[in-house]
């Protein structure tokens, strides 16, 4: 059984170490409430780019873009790629195993890929697997803006644009809820029609769309690839943060029950000593109360 001494240094140990984890749970807290601010400052234009691609499959049929898939369907897909955004560190839980999980699946169903990782984790993850890994972002993970995601964009979009990639995926982590994060698996390119039409709105004007139709198309889908990825990147920080609050709560949890128990063993042990040096100095008391009677018993007999 431990001693009083070190049961104490524990008990110092792992208040120190709950000064450490409540910390990163508030610091998570206020980079979760900042880019949930961030997203819904520029989620606006997202919108608004959205509506006028529909605007435009509503105001007419002649569109043939090769974004998106012919009506019939009928594409062939060879090359996959994905885009999978990891964190730059643990201890959120089991925020990027479920991540690199689902990649690694999906990856099986395909023979020919090219892989895009946002995210240290990820990145040393697949490193040591030896996975098909084309390019890695690094501090995107931990600070995703627009700029971020409009770079990771117009690299995805050559590699589209140059037949590298038939099919485009992100796999990312979306907050469902402040107690569960799910893992999204969200085709990137190419779009489907469908997407676009099934809320038809009425036109009440006819528009002329200068030089084509297309054309106009084309020149919209950089800025709404780079608004999905970077609707993505902040969805998946969001929910690392959560993972890390969640984690960070259960550890501080964890503490305060460890620490009743190392009280309670602490006060035992202290007892129990208390307890033996009370029997030692009564057994002492008591030992000289028998000697000095026995040494008074000893002069009585010589006299």
């Amino acid at each position: 059984m431990a001693n009083a001494r070190e049961i104490k240094q524990r008990i110092d140990s792992v208040r120190n170490t709950k000064k450490i984890t409540n910390a990163m749970y508030l610091i998570s807290s206020a980079k979760l409430r900042k880019a949930k601010e961030g997203l819904a400052k520029t989620r606006p234009y997202f919108e608004a780019t959205e509506h006028e691609i529909k605007r435009i499959f509503q105001s007419t049929e002649d569109v043939d873009s090769h974004y998106f898939y012919p009506e019939d369907h009928t594409k062939e897909v060879r090359k996959q790629a994905y885009l999978v955004i990891t964190a730059d560190r643990g201890l959120a839980g089991g925020y990027n195993h479920n991540v690199i999980r689902a990649a690694e699946e999906e990856m099986k169903t395909h023979r020919h890929v090219r892989l895009y990782v946002v995210g240290d984790y990820g990145r040393r993850y697949f490193k040591k697997h030896k996975g098909p890994v084309e390019e890695t972002f690094y501090y995107t993970a931990q600070d995703p803006t627009f700029e971020r995601a409009r770079e990771i964009s117009a690299l995805l979009l050559d590699e589209y644009d140059n037949g590298r990639a038939d099919e485009i995926t992100v796999i990312y982590s979306d907050m469902e809820s402040e107690l569960n994060c799910v893992v999204r698996k969200s085709r990137l390119l190419p779009f489907s029609r469908k997407d676009f039409l099934n809320k038809r709105e009425k036109q009440e004007k006819e528009y002329r769309f200068d030089p084509s139709p297309t054309s106009v198309l084309d020149s919209m889908i950089p800025s709404y690839v780079a608004g999905f990825i970077y609707g993505a990147l902040v969805d998946s920080f969001s929910a690392e943060q959560n993972s890390r609050m969640n984690a960070m709560s259960n550890a501080n949890r964890n503490a305060e029950e460890l620490l009743t128990r190392l009280k309670k063993e602490y006060n035992r042990v202290r007892q129990a000593a208390i307890t033996q040096q009370i029997t030692e100095v009564s057994a002492g008391a008591k030992a000289q109360r028998m000697r000095r009677l026995k040494k008074a018993r000893q002069q009585m007999e010589e006299r």
